[in-house]
């Protein structure tokens, strides 16, 4: 049976509709205090963070009174990237965390992602005993008056996460010399990103990070890398950086202002890792992951597993196999040597770190030839229209002329109301052709 609230990557939608409501949001977080309170902890503690959306002031003051309801006291931080908040869930030693995004999505979304103890995101099973205690009737969760919450403003969180960043590299790293175009997204990264890169030394020129509660993701960001592109030409720096609205996302150019997809940036640092020996097993990709990435790791004996889109599936499989390295090819990446999701930074660090001494990114970051893919996202009332025979058909015909030429792939998204269908093949006629008989069908 699926799942009510959540979706690939916790709980998304349009606000002040369906479940992107205060009422909601009071109930999601009594439920998580329900479920987390049960920890045998002296304190019960759950942190907040938020993107840069406005309706983030109208759902979070909702989701502290439902989680103070249910006994749990709450620290605020404001905006912060998505794995600044699971860091500092850690580092806190918190009960959990509860990030107030809708990552790379437009404005008027917004939603949870949710995260225990150890700073991961959950797993299908805690996601449905979480929906459990959301349907469950509210009087008996809520918490006698005398146990009753507290709630505190941190003021220092983007520093706390910075400090944290820091520590992963020896203490001489700088990036003097280094010029860097940073998108923002004028999202959850505007105030850590530019403060640490230009900490480092670096020449910073810094795009998206004057957030207004509406111009998230708005033209900008990982979505709309065509910006960095042309600011990095304009400015002739060595690379641009591009995060998504709660920056757990990244996307590059290069020095010539070619893109750099998450797919180019895992090989380059799967290739790294195994010449330093830290990587450890191998990489895992998703069923998006290009299939010149595949090939790429197969000749360097690097071993390469497919999980489900997402990066929570991304991370339960590089737990299961023990492999330090994993990612999409839309720029989320984990990085397991360092933290437990996404986090666009620490890759950007990551990378920095490589590019040092005069290398260029143009040869450093263009490591595989891709093999051609085209995507194709459609908007859809319903989402289980690929479930009609109709479509089911379509998909099947398409599989068929496909066949030993390439893959397909369709799917629903687990973030937006779309279908999305991608087609990979040295032919981009025959995928052209292949999406169009699926596209009919919805």
């Amino acid at each position: 049976m699926g799942k009510k609230y959540f979706g690939t990557d916790g709980i998304r939608g349009t606000v002040n509709q369906g479940n992107i409501t205060g009422e909601k949001f009071f109930k999601f977080g009594l439920a998580s205090a329900t479920y987390f309170k049960n920890q045998k902890k002296a304190k019960q503690v759950a942190i907040i963070a938020k993107d840069t959306r406005l309706s983030g002031y109208t759902l979070e003051p909702a989701l502290v009174s439902g989680l103070v309801s249910g006994g749990m006291h709450v620290f605020t931080l404001g905006p912060l990237p998505t794995n600044g908040l699971a860091m500092l869930t850690k580092s806190m030693k918190a009960n959990m965390g509860i990030m107030i995004t809708a990552s790379h999505n437009p404005y008027y979304d917004n939603g949870l992602k949710l995260f225990g103890p150890d700073g991961m995101k959950l797993s299908d099973k805690i996601e449905k005993k979480i929906e459990k205690l959301i349907d469950a009737k509210n009087t008996k969760q809520l918490t006698n008056p005398k146990m009753l919450g507290r709630v505190k403003r941190l003021e220092d969180g983007n520093d706390r996460y910075i400090k944290i960043l820091k520590k992963n590299f020896p203490r001489n790293f700088n990036l003097k010399g280094t010029k860097i175009v940073l998108d923002c997204a004028n999202g959850a990264g505007y105030i850590a990103a530019p403060k640490l890169l230009k900490k480092l030394g670096a020449k910073v020129i810094s795009i998206g990070i004057t957030p207004n509660g509406f111009n998230i993701n708005k033209k900008c960001g990982s979505t709309y890398p065509s910006k960095i592109s042309s600011a990095v030409k304009k400015n002739k720096a060595h690379v641009g950086i591009s995060f998504d609205g709660d920056a757990d996302r990244i996307i590059m150019c290069d020095e010539k202002g070619k893109i750099i997809d998450g797919d180019q940036i895992i090989a380059m640092l799967a290739y790294r890792w195994k010449l330093k020996k830290i990587i450890k097993g191998g990489v895992i990709g998703t069923l998006m992951s290009n299939y010149g990435l595949e090939q790429f790791l197969k000749n360097q004996k690097i071993k390469f597993f497919r999980s489900k889109v997402g990066d929570r599936y991304v991370k339960e499989k590089m737990r299961k196999f023990n492999f330090n390295l994993g990612g999409e090819q839309s720029g989320h990446i984990i990085l397991g040597k360092f933290a437990t999701t996404g986090d666009g930074l620490m890759v950007a660090l990551e990378v920095l770190f490589s590019l040092r001494k005069g290398k260029k990114a143009s040869i450093l970051l263009n490591t595989f030839r891709p093999l051609p893919q085209i995507l194709e996202n459609i908007v859809v009332k319903d989402k289980s229209i690929i479930n009609k025979p109709k479509c089911k058909q379509a998909i099947k015909k398409a599989n068929r002329i496909m066949y030993r030429h390439g893959r397909l792939l369709v799917r629903k998204s687990g973030t937006e109301p779309k279908i999305r269908i991608m087609g990979e093949s040295h032919d981009k006629n025959l995928i052209l052709k292949c999406i169009k008989i699926i596209k009919r069908s919805i």
